[in-house]
């Protein structure tokens, strides 16, 4: 039994809150926060730590002031004011295979078996991971047909090297 209700991500695969809202893919996590229209950005408090993320509107209490779900790269995030309507902040997530269940601690939690990561393709992996997948794909079609696995194919070739 779950010992906390778990609510369904939104589109971003983060959640709507009350005064702000985020998403998230496996790199980063996005937030927005609206301001009142006119704000400037001299007016907004915006500190991200390795584990911490504070921001609101300056002599008035913060929005958002928590402990975050990881730690993330603080010299690859930024915040920037859109439209002097709403502060739009990229938290670059240090761990970039996971996804968050909350942004900030104390916050509901998504229920990340329900989060649809964004389709992405073999063309926009790195080398390594490329080459990963693709194996894991061609192994998936071999068993699929019954066919021998990379890693069975390749004992089959040692064997004959060594037994000729």
């Amino acid at each position: 039994m779950l010992s906390k209700m778990q609510s369904t991500p939104n589109k971003g695969n983060g959640l709507d809150m009350d005064k702000y809202y985020w998403g998230q893919t496996l790199q980063e996590a996005n937030v927005v926060v609206p301001v009142p229209p006119g704000t400037k950005s001299s007016f907004i408090v915006c500190e991200f730590k390795k584990n911490h993320l504070k921001v609101g509107l300056k002599g008035h209490p913060p929005v958002i002031d928590g402990e975050l779900f990881q730690p993330i790269k603080v010299d690859d995030s930024f915040w920037t004011l859109e439209d002097k309507k709403s502060v739009s902040i990229l938290l670059t997530k240090q761990n970039q295979m996971d996804w968050w269940k909350y942004l900030v601690k104390g916050e509901p939690e998504i229920d990340i078996r329900q989060v649809e990561p964004e389709t992405s393709q073999l063309s926009d992996l790195d080398t390594e991971t490329r080459s990963t997948v693709e194996k894991m794909m061609f192994d998936e079609r071999q068993i699929s047909m019954g066919l021998p696995t990379s890693h069975e194919l390749l004992k089959q070739e040692i064997i004959k090297d060594i037994f000729g």
